[in-house]
């Protein structure tokens, strides 16, 4: 099933619309204070000067090691649907789940045999193995080292880090390249702008450049450069958000363990608890018109995202009185 967060207009089909607090995905509620767009944002086709600027403004930011090549997508989503139909050859894929499975969708839709595995070493053999760094939904976290080594028993390593910005040390972008592994980075996530869609993909030159011709010549818009020149630009913003999502982090499981849920995991962008019962947690919490994720292979899973504004933690905390 592609079943998503996000789904708002389902939860106010069924629970009434109104003021929602959409904790149903990862994605920051304290978001990046938009710039001043200009009319050239709006109007102009974006340059490749100006979609230059813009990755070299993500290497920096993200500390990307030389010998990786990239390109701006339209979200890492766009990454996801455009890699399986840029590999060369269909053969068999394997992802380390459970995870986002967007994953698992786009690569059996681009005519790829896929195999899902609980174990990273489940990973070795594959012509094309998938790893989440931080995972979703449960967190699990991979050592660059071990993702590394990984990469010499597979064809090619994907290694999607949207969930990684309040934790670089997970990153495989500083350390030197392999030369089949490809690294997923989403912007919208931890600078809570998401509408935007704006992600990045870097690996070998080859990958990339085929990437990038599947993309068309705009494959982001000028808003977006815009928004995320200034925003991966803001180093001391990025670290103070860091922290400010961890002690979020830490504030919202305090409040779970109150109405009696256990943590399983998650990230500084959302939290997965265990609940004795996901559905009737989900319609608790949407009774305050607060929206949260469930899964369809687990009976007791709920995801939340972390609430942003001090009214948003009210309407949780009552929620969970």
């Amino acid at each position: 099933m592609r079943d998503h967060g996000g789904n708002i207009d389902w939860a106010m089909a069924r629970f009434g619309a109104g003021d929602w607090v959409d904790l149903s995905t990862g994605i920051n509620r304290r978001p990046y204070p938009m710039p001043a767009l200009t009319t050239a944002d709006l109007r102009g086709l974006p340059t490749r000067a100006a979609q230059e600027a813009l990755l070299a403004t993500a290497r920096r930011a993200w500390r990307v090691a030389p010998g990786f090549a990239g390109v701006a997508l339209a979200g890492a989503q766009a990454a996801i649907q455009l890699l399986p139909w840029t590999m060369p050859g269909r053969g068999r894929a394997r992802i380390l789940t459970p995870t986002y499975n967007e994953h698992a969708a786009c690569l059996r839709n681009a005519g790829w045999a896929v195999d899902t595995v609980s174990d990273p070493a489940g990973l070795a053999g594959a012509d094309l193995a998938i790893v989440v760094n931080p995972n979703n939904p449960d967190g699990r976290c991979h050592r660059p080292e071990a993702l590394l080594a990984m990469a010499g028993h597979v064809g090619a390593l994907v290694v999607d880090e949207s969930f990684a910005d309040p934790q670089p040390d997970l990153s495989l972008l500083p350390h030197p390249p392999a030369g089949n592994v490809l690294v997923l980075r989403s912007f919208g996530k931890f600078y809570g702008l998401a509408g935007l869609r704006l992600g990045f993909a870097f690996g070998a030159g080859e990958r990339i450049a085929a990437l990038s011709a599947m993309a068309g010549p705009w494959p982001v818009s000028g808003p977006a450069i815009a928004a995320g020149q200034a925003a991966l630009s803001d180093a001391g913003w990025a670290e103070a958000m860091a922290r400010q999502l961890r002690q979020d982090a830490e504030r919202a499981d305090a409040l779970a363990r109150g109405a009696g849920w256990a943590v399983l995991g998650g990230t500084p962008l959302f939290r997965l608890y265990d609940t004795p019962d996901a559905a009737a947690a989900q319609e608790r919490l949407a009774r305050h018109h607060v929206w949260s994720r469930i899964f369809p292979y687990s009976d007791r899973w709920l995801r939340l995202g972390l609430p942003g504004p001090e009214a948003e933690w009210d309407r949780l905390q009552q929620a969970l009185a």
